[in-house]
């Protein structure tokens, strides 16, 4: 750690882990409930899971972003962060905020706005503790004299997605208008200017594990910047099927939508290949693995599955089903949660004494929630498939056809509970090691050469 002020990072990245663990345990209670009679009906009906899941998601998310963003900004601007101060008392208000929200959906407050559920006391709360961080990450840059593109994407893409949670502030009587805006929240969010957020810690990332040249990654932040303006603003629409747009702007949605995330798999395979040519690596090889993972799995899951089913001959059939959850469930993982995880994982064994190169710990990890989250993608379009089959062709009833699809759900039940034991292995991993703030004059360590292994000769 170069900077005493990149601890601060240390306890966002220690409460985003506390709340992606809660938001697992009611992932895996909204899973179970399709296995049975459920026994929390009354206390925990499904509407309160779902709800609490999907807000936890975006919320541990955001955090992962503020911790991810107070470390990198001292290192990229060599400087001190502006205040200290004003981001532990961002932390808490934000916190405080988290726990009043879910608290309130125990009770029924604040749900039906669907994947907007925040209440309005709480989004006044969001707009808040976004300014105060935007303002504090700008006068550090400001006060170091030194702007990097790498901060730029990340600087836009935080702004944008604090401009753009505005319409979210907007209420409607109409359920087709609330539908039309809630997307300029939620798809600019996921599939636009979070792709920025993305786009600038992966270039961080890959430059300081593969010593790959900072120009050229730069080059990629502008495409990747060109195509969040162009693909997902204009992919936006592939979420309009049912509120009455004309009908080109479908296609049109589609197409646009699943070319985002071919500029982040594009920087991932230079990086590698400039591993491969220099024969070097950064010795934290863990953080490399969660670096390159993002953007793969961001191409699985954001590319290949939402292009799968966006266009409209296919997108009549399976709007509103299970198909959808196989799709936001790879894409928010391998978009935003890997790239999350991979800065945590840089960043630890400079806050605290693990080793740099990982635990074996930490490699269970990373494999299992690969693992999980495949037959967690398999398990819902399998599911999927069958819901729509049974529902939309054969014309069965909603409550029969999960009756027949019930097996799949065993399956994602399974899958998500090795999901959950790499993720609790990830949290487990990260405490064990107490911090450690101790700033060193000392440069990290370096690129080293690759191990290759030769096969013995017969």
């Amino acid at each position: 750690m170069r900077y005493k002020s990149q601890s601060v990072a240390y306890w966002y990245f220690a409460v985003a882990l506390a709340l992606f663990g809660l938001q697992l345990v009611f992932g895996l209670l909204s899973a179970a409930k399709y296995l049975g009679p459920d026994p929390l009906l009354y206390i925990l009906p499904f509407d309160v899971t779902k709800v609490i899941h999907t807000n936890l998601l975006i919320v541990w998310v955001l955090t992962g972003f503020m911790g991810a963003t107070y470390w990198m900004v001292p290192d990229e601007s060599r400087t001190e962060l502006y205040s200290t101060k004003l981001a532990y008392f961002q932390l808490v208000l934000w916190t405080v905020m988290g726990v009043a929200t879910v608290t309130g959906y125990l009770f029924r407050y604040g749900t039906g706005n669907k994947l907007l559920e925040q209440p309005l006391p709480s989004k006044i709360v969001i707009v808040i503790v976004m300014l105060m961080f935007l303002y504090n990450i700008a006068m550090t840059i400001k006060k170091s004299g030194r702007f990097t593109t790498t901060e730029g994407v990340l600087m836009g893409g935080l702004g944008l997605a604090a401009l753009l949670y505005l319409p979210a502030l907007l209420e409607f009587e109409n359920y087709t208008v609330a539908i039309f805006y809630r997307w300029w929240t939620i798809h600019l969010w996921v599939e636009g200017v979070w792709e920025m957020i993305q786009g600038g810690f992966l270039a961080y990332l890959l430059i300081r594990l593969s010593g790959a040249d900072r120009e050229v990654m730069e080059k990629w932040l502008y495409v990747i910047v060109g195509l969040v303006f162009i693909a997902g603003i204009i992919g936006t629409a592939h979420h309009y099927y049912w509120v009455g747009v004309p009908s080109y702007w479908l296609p049109i949605g589609g197409l646009f939508s699943a070319l985002e995330p071919l500029a982040l798999i594009g920087m991932a395979i230079y990086a590698y290949s400039a591993i491969r040519r220099s024969g070097l690596a950064h010795p934290n090889k863990l953080a490399l693995h969660w670096t390159v993972g993002s953007a793969v799995f961001t191409l699985f899951g954001a590319g290949l599955l939402g292009l799968a089913h966006t266009f409209p001959s296919v997108n009549k059939w399976t709007h509103g089903t299970l198909i959808t959850a196989m799709h936001g469930h790879a894409a928010f993982y391998g978009a935003y949660a890997m790239i999350v995880l991979a800065m945590i994982t840089y960043a630890l064994p400079s806050m605290t004494r693990r080793p740099e190169e990982g635990t074996a710990m930490g490699y269970v990890s990373f494999w299992m929630q690969i693992t999980g989250m495949f037959g967690m993608t398999l398990s819902f379009a399998t599911a999927g498939i069958g819901q729509v089959y049974l529902e939309r062709i054969m014309g069965m009833g909603y409550l029969d056809a999960q009756l027949k699809i019930q097996i799949h759900f065993v399956m994602l039940v399974i899958t998500a509970s090795i999901f959950a034991i790499g993720v609790a292995l990830f949290i487990i991993d990260f405490f064990r090691h107490a911090p450690h703030f101790e700033v060193s004059s000392e440069p990290e360590p370096g690129l080293q050469p690759v191990r290759r292994v030769r096969p013995a000769m017969a």
